[in-house]
């Protein structure tokens, strides 16, 4: 099995290494040339010149970059050089109508498509140890399988192409009220005087710890916010469970009060930041009522 891979930011990167650990890259591309020269240099596979050239010499081809449009536009331009039999994994995360609008554009040329969106931050890229939502069909799934191990500790096919979308927005909603959690709680923890560091040892073993609460609680304590998920990046996936939700004439309190946060963080400059950048709001009501 021959795999390409296109998208090589922080996550896409690494997911491109593991998949070269197992033997599988033949090649990669990226919209920044040398991202791709610098990959095939360190790893000995081929940097291709366009999509299409990365397309015409693999059977299976893995993208992760960052929106719909981006999406869109690397199907676009894989087109010339895809052919019958090959099988496209999108790891993005995107709408799950766009999904199936590729998933039909692409089943005219008799090429599968899955929407295989992932979660784990950059640290679970690196890892292998993603969680790995696809949707797809069987047939596509079970193709996949070696391509997804290598990438991923946990993998599930949640139904047809648009299911994986599907499941990764529930997992962004579930992502934004930890995120509105722990930030609340790191502000009021600091306003009262606790040690910080042993607060996150303690509560990191208790009843109300997540991955999220470990990992990003020490950059609040730091007030430092180096990018592992970006806020830009969150606020466009939140975006799209507000439109997903709103084909049911509802509106998700959670979801709609990050998106506030995140748009006051974007316009203060914050918005290429991780998203534990959200203490700096709560930290300010508190700084506020006791200044």
């Amino acid at each position: 099995m021959r795999v390409g891979f296109v998208g090589l930011g922080a996550m896409g990167a690494h997911m491109a290494r593991n998949l070269h650990r197992t033997g599988l890259l033949t090649a990669a591309w990226n919209r920044t040339p040398a991202k791709a020269a610098a990959l095939a240099a360190e790893l000995g596979c081929t940097a291709a010149a366009t999509p299409a050239e990365l397309a015409r010499d693999t059977d299976v081809i893995v993208v992760c970059v960052s929106a719909d449009q981006d999406v869109r536009a690397i199907i676009d331009a894989l087109n010339p050089g895809l052919h019958a039999g090959q099988l496209v994994i999108d790891c993005s995360t995107v709408s799950a109508e766009t999904a199936r609008t590729i998933a039909g554009q692409l089943a005219a040329a008799g090429v599968e498509f899955m929407d295989s969106p992932v979660s784990g931050g950059v640290e679970g890229a690196r890892d292998g140890t993603l969680a790995i939502m696809c949707g797809g069909s069987a047939a596509a799934y079970a193709l996949a399988q070696p391509v997804l191990a290598a990438m991923g500790r946990t993998v599930a096919h949640f139904g047809p192409v648009g299911a994986g979308q599907a499941a990764k927005a529930t997992n962004q909603i579930m992502c934004a009220g930890i995120i509105e959690a722990v930030a609340e709680a790191m502000a009021f923890a600091k306003a009262h005087g606790l040690p910080l560091e042993t607060l996150v040892e303690t509560l990191g073993r208790g009843a109300g710890s997540s991955w999220y609460f470990v990992h990003r609680a020490p950059n609040m304590i730091r007030e430092a916010y180096p990018p592992g998920f970006r806020v830009r990046l969150h606020a466009k996936d939140l975006g799209i469970c507000h439109g997903m939700a709103a084909e049911f004439g509802v509106a998700l309190p959670i979801v709609e009060r990050m998106l506030a946060q995140y748009a006051r963080l974007i316009e203060a400059g914050h918005g290429d930041e991780d998203i534990s950048t959200c203490f700096r709001l709560t930290d300010q009501l508190f700084t506020a009522s006791t200044g």
